[in-house]
């Protein structure tokens, strides 16, 4: 299991300095998100002034963007970084799709195939030189003329990873994709009895085996050296958890330990505002089941047992992780990320 970090900062000019120490430290890649800024940005910062380490979208909505924009930007920064990128596409709620994006939500799951076989088409169109010619219930692709072509790269096969927590993503993300971002508001129970067999299924359609699969997340981790440290960090999870588990979304998390009726009561909460209220209903039972617990020094080793053949790769979710000048980090990363 590879240990990644998310990007603490979309600040652009201080970009190159953090991807530069991430990468000395060690990190197997640098994850930027969508969420106040675009995800794309600062990876193109960081391509530049790095060499080795991974870098990529967890994740980047898919469906404000039309495929043919997101292969452009994904194409360049494949280019620009040598191989590294690794494209990650998240659908987003109804809510956010309609109301903050102004896109229309529509059959999500089938949608999101065709952007990824859209993809996949396009991107063999410039590499290759094939005759671009897809069509699809939402998308619609048959026109690239030479000057509108940017032409092949040294390394066109770009991994696509897409978000999935119900059974259709992950099967999906099997049978069409290179990985899973699976959701940070997971149990290893979930993943072998939930998880897993979706993605098998999709593997199994599309002829692939589990080796040519990844599994990545971020990880909740109550953290810390002494009990304030453990005390601030079990709280900052428990809000977190609450957070999540108010969504009926999420269900399938809950419902893995019979926890599912809590839904309503942190559902209601979070309509009132009470947000100390919700994270007061999530108990140590809980917290013990989504969260791994540890000082710097056990934490590694707390963290592989607990996933071990679940998980590929993670982070520590932020924004509780340590930051990076934090003299425990370096320790952490070795565990995970040296080669013996």
């Amino acid at each position: 299991m590879k240990l990644d970090v998310g990007l603490l900062t979309h600040d652009l000019p201080s970009i190159a300095g953090y991807a530069r120490k991430v990468e000395a430290l060690g990190y197997d890649c640098l994850w930027s998100s969508e969420t106040q800024h675009d995800p794309f940005l600062p990876l193109a910062v960081a391509a530049g002034v790095t060499e080795t380490i991974k870098l990529g979208t967890a994740i980047a909505v898919a469906f404000p963007r039309s495929p043919m924009v997101l292969a452009h930007t994904a194409w360049d920064l494949q280019h620009a970084s040598g191989g590294r990128f690794i494209l990650g596409l998240g659908t987003q709620v109804k809510g956010h799709n309609e109301r903050r994006f102004s896109v229309k939500f529509e059959s999500p799951g089938p949608k999101l195939r065709e952007i990824v076989q859209a993809l996949r088409a396009i991107w063999d169109c410039w590499q290759h030189g094939t005759k671009l010619d897809f069509k699809g219930r939402f998308y619609r692709f048959d026109l690239m003329t030479p000057f509108f072509n940017p032409g092949p790269i040294a390394h066109p096969k770009i991994p696509v990873y897409i978000a999935g927590v119900n059974r259709y993503m992950c099967r999906l993300a099997g049978e069409v994709c290179d990985g899973l971002h699976v959701h940070p508001f997971n149990s290893p129970t979930y993943l072998r009895e939930y998880v897993h067999p979706a993605v098998a299924e999709g593997l199994e359609q599309s002829g692939r085996p589990r080796a040519a699969f990844t599994f990545a997340t971020s990880t909740f981790v109550v953290l810390g050296d002494n009990e304030p440290e453990q005390r601030e960090a079990r709280q900052a999870v428990k809000q977190q958890i609450a957070f999540y588990a108010s969504t009926r979304t999420y269900e399938p998390v809950l419902a893995a330990h019979g926890w599912q009726d809590l839904i309503p009561h942190l559902h209601r909460k979070s309509v009132e505002g009470d947000w100390n209220g919700m994270a007061d209903l999530i108990t140590d039972e809980m917290v013990d089941t989504y969260a791994v617990s540890g000082t710097y020094e056990t934490i590694g080793a707390r963290i592989r047992e607990r996933y071990e053949g679940l998980l590929d790769r993670t982070s520590f979710y932020q924004p509780h992780q340590p930051g990076i000048a934090d003299p425990r980090v370096p320790r952490v990363v070795k565990e995970f990320n040296t080669t013996f």
